[in-house]
């Protein structure tokens, strides 16, 4: 019997504190992930121990995470965060095929280069241009290289007529 008051003691305890987390929060729930969908068909969504039971699920199999990282278990995203980590990470892994490809205004890796900034393919003949013509501004030395080279990359396609567009956008 006092197992069971423990319990019941301990069901009650988080059950307050998601209700607490929740109240601070105008969200009507956990939102997505596992937890979303494996208590979808409860009757009353609202009620307590439904959201705290959709929270436990979801923390304890991590798939709220999962799943806004991805757009999985009724998730959804808009990408940005990692857009922005590809071009750096593309930029730091072959920063010195791009240094080369930017000095000749063409080439393979500054192509993916411009579709990773979402270059549409008619404009890129400007970004490569403007690559070139920019060569001694965007490589610069040091250890922090590519992360430089994109920000003066993009500073550069902000101030280019054609391209200053796509440089809002992001």
């Amino acid at each position: 019997m006092r197992k069971l008051g423990l319990m019941l003691l301990a069901v009650a305890v988080v059950c307050f504190s998601a209700a607490g987390a929740m109240a601070a929060n105008t969200d009507n729930g956990p939102g997505c992930g596992l937890g979303k969908l494996a208590w979808a068909d409860y009757k009353h969504q609202k009620n307590i121990f439904p959201q705290a039971m959709m929270a436990t699920t979801n923390g304890t199999f991590g798939s709220n995470t999962f799943g806004i990282s991805f757009g999985t278990s009724g998730c959804t995203n808009d990408g940005k965060w990692m857009a922005e980590y590809k071009v750096t990470m593309f930029a730091e892994i072959n920063f010195e095929n791009l240094s080369q490809e930017m000095a000749q205004g063409h080439g393979e890796h500054l192509a993916s280069l411009a579709t990773l900034m979402g270059v549409p393919a008619d404009q890129q003949p400007a970004f490569f241009a403007l690559t070139q013509e920019q060569y001694t501004t965007l490589i610069q030395s040091g250890e922090t290289a590519p992360v430089a080279m994109i920000k003066a990359l993009n500073a550069a396609m902000a101030g280019h007529p054609v391209l200053a567009q796509l440089s809002a956008n992001r």
